[in-house]
């Protein structure tokens, strides 16, 4: 997400956005292959699934917030 920050179009901001939401899907993936390949417990992946479901919530209120303001700007 830092890469759409100052950016001067809402969109960019959003296409950064969508591309870090990605990221994070992505990371939980990361951890549950390390679980399927025994690498990490299940403990150590039920710990992150708060902080993902939270990150998650947090980049689509943002992505939200975002297009709700690119509407109003037009």
């Amino acid at each position: 997400m830092a890469e759409g920050h100052g950016r001067f179009h809402y969109q960019d901001n959003i296409r950064f956005c969508i591309i870090a939401r990605g990221s994070l899907t992505e990371t939980l993936d990361h951890l549950i292959v390390a679980l399927d390949e025994k690498i990490i417990s299940e403990e150590v992946l039920d710990s992150f699934q708060p902080d993902y479901e939270s990150c998650l919530k947090l980049i689509n209120g943002y992505i939200q917030y975002l297009k709700n303001k690119k509407v109003e700007v037009r």
